[in-house]
């Protein structure tokens, strides 16, 4: 199965991938590629929510999408909570190509508030946790808004993560 690319210019999106820099939960760069990969479907998706983004006068911010199989493994062995990971022999939707990490921008690329950083294992990070204030809610809602009007899912432990409807019957790429 070929993935697709995600590149700025086309999908009028910015691109962090925490993953592929030393500015994540590890504190050091485990993702070597530095390139940004989706399904097909989540590619076509992620296009619309771009679109929807636009309309209401947001961009979206990506900082994670497919991911391999080594970088799931490394991040497993760093925190190993299903709460917020799922165990790289078993896959993950990131692992298959199906899901997207991202927050709001303004459309000059500042990153909203949204009540904690990206990768917040905490309850803090549940879309619905009422320990953040009322405008990171809302921030939040946008999100969700824009990503499910767009035809993704969402996982409720992390307000950033979203993924196809039925990740798993996705094959997982490059398992190792």
């Amino acid at each position: 199965m070929q993935l697709i690319e995600i590149n700025k210019s086309k999908y009028d999106i910015s691109i962090d991938l925490k993953y592929a820099s030393n500015d994540n939960i590890i504190g050091k760069q485990i993702f070597f590629e530095r390139k940004c990969f989706l399904h097909p479907e989540a590619a076509d998706k992620l296009y619309k929510a771009c679109a929807i983004a636009k309309s209401l006068k947001y961009k979206l911010k990506i900082f994670d999408a497919y991911r391999p199989h080594y970088v799931q493994e490394t991040l497993w062995n760093f925190n190993p909570d299903p709460k917020f990971l799922s165990d790289p022999e078993k896959g993950s939707p990131h692992t298959r190509g199906v899901a997207i990490d991202l927050t709001l921008t303004d459309l000059n690329g500042i990153e909203l508030n949204m009540g904690t950083s990206f990768d917040d294992f905490s309850e803090k990070a549940f879309h619905l946790s009422s320990e953040i204030s009322l405008k990171s809610r809302k921030y939040r809602a946008i999100l969700l808004s824009i990503m499910t009007l767009a035809g993704f899912d969402f996982y409720h432990n992390e307000w950033w993560h979203y993924q196809l409807f039925n990740a798993r019957k996705y094959k997982l790429i490059n398992k190792v």
